[in-house]
Formats: C-alpha cells, sequence, structure tokens
C-alpha cells in the first residue's frame, strides 16, 4: 500500500515510520509511505503557506494555491485523498477498514487555524481523530497511517488477532492475562486455566460485553438478549 504524506514538519514522522510493524513493513516494502513538504509547492522566495484569514479573526490560514498545486503533483492515479479537520467525520475502525481497502492514500495535514476552504474541493474526505484540538494534522496522520497500514495484509504477522481486537467486532476486546497466575493477591479467571475451550470462549464473550456495557455502552445499541442480565463483568 502507497500512503503519501503533505506536511510541512516531514521530520515529525521520523520515529513514527522507523519503529515496531511501520519500520518493518516499510523495509519489507509492504508500505511505501513517501513523504513530501509542501514548502516545496509554493511560488515565492519565502516559500509561504498561511496568510491572514479574510473577514478578520486570531491565527493564520493555509493557503489555497501550495496544497492544491501539491496535491495535483503528489497524487497517483485512483489515490484517495484526506484532508484532516475539527470539521471531518469520525475516524473510526470501520473506517481504518475502508481505507486499508484503498490502493493508496494520500493525507493533507492542516496547521494554523486550518486550511482555505477551497481546498476541500480537491480532496475527496475530511476526517476527525477525536473530539479534541490538536497542534496540527501530524499526530493525526501518525494514527490514521497506524491504524490503516496495521490492516493491510502482510503487516501484521498473526492477521487472524485482528478479528478480536477492540472494536473491530462493534465492541471492546475481553481482559487479558499472562504469567504468573497470581500477583500480590489478584488471581488469573480459573476458566482460562482449565484448558476448556469453549468454557473459555463463553467467558471472553461475556467479559467483552460487560467491559463495553461499563466503559463504552454506546456501542451496544441493544443488550443482547441474556448476554448481560447479570449486570456484572464476569470473574
Amino acid at each position: 500500500m502507497r500512503i503519501d504524506v503533505l506536511t510541512i514538519f516531514p521530520e515529525y514522522f521520523s520515529g513514527v515510520l522507523s519503529t515496531s510493524l511501520l519500520g518493518k513493513a516499510i523495509a519489507r516494502g509492504t508500505l511505501d509511505v513517501r513523504l513530501h513538504q509542501l514548502r516545496d509547492y509554493t511560488a515565492d522566495r519565502h516559500r509561504t503557506v498561511d496568510d491572514t484569514p479574510y473577514g478578520g479573526g486570531h491565527g493564520m490560514v493555509m493557503k489555497v494555491e501550495p496544497l492544491v498545486t501539491a496535491l495535483e503533483a503528489i497524487t497517483p492515479a485512483g489515490a484517495h485523498r484526506i484532508l484532516f479537520s475539527a470539521r471531518g467525520d469520525r475516524f473510526t475502525q470501520q473506517v481504518a477498514q475502508r481505507l486499508a481497502a484503498q490502493p493508496s492514500l494520500v493525507l493533507v495535514c492542516g496547521r494554523y487555524e486550518g486550511v482555505d476552504e477551497r481546498v476541500t474541493a480537491y480532496v475527496d474526505e475530511q476526517l476527525c481523530v477525536g473530539d479534541y484540538v490538536l497542534s496540527g494534522g501530524e499526530a493525526a496522520a501518525a494514527v490514521v497511517i497506524d491504524a490503516v497500514s496495521r490492516l493491510v495484509p502482510g503487516v501484521i504477522g498473526n492477521e487472524s488477532s485482528l478479528a478480536e481486537e477492540s472494536f473491530a467486532s462493534g465492541i471492546l476486546e475481553y481482559p487479558q492475562y499472562t504469567r504468573p497466575e497470581t500477583f500480590r493477591g489478584a488471581r488469573v479467571p480459573d476458566v482460562l486455566l482449565s484448558g476448556n475451550h469453549a468454557e473459555v470462549a463463553r467467558w471472553r464473550r461475556a467479559a467483552a460485553l460487560a467491559t463495553t456495557a461499563e466503559r463504552r455502552p454506546d456501542l451496544l445499541p441493544a443488550e443482547p438478549a441474556g448476554e448481560l442480565s447479570s449486570g456484572k463483568k464476569p470473574l
């Protein structure tokens, strides 16, 4: 999968793209991430990418000319172009799955008070990674690159593990445990030590539902019959 990132701070991604799964996938050629300096597409000697907003107001707005010039120069045929904006649609696991099916992505990192509205005619969608304000789109782009890339075949070694992660099935994942069996009086649930795979599967399903009901009830449109009747998290 190819991902092009348009930013005024390409150095932001140096650590993100060189470590862990992303670094390995890029080294293998499974991922092709290309960073583009927006200032390279300016027409003035000061390499200006922002200006004061029409109508007055605080802060600066990113200019339309360099953004559109850059998009037209770097976008591969058939690529899906995304602008990060606080006014964008919420980025979710389902959106990540949709984007992972694209042949290539172009990520536009805004800064300052935002971008000239006319830029939106040159992108396919706007995304927001959360209900909070970031200094720029670089952090959002890093989140999307990570979330989308791990869904690309070949990036994660054990791809079957993706099916049981939080949000993959619409609810949160069940609790996980490993050695030792007892730590400062807290024991691993007996069912996980039983070797009974059917019982373990039932426990994990009930634990996932109970955790979701407690922490993210908005993910449960309706209480599954019989599965949350106790209202308590399995032990």
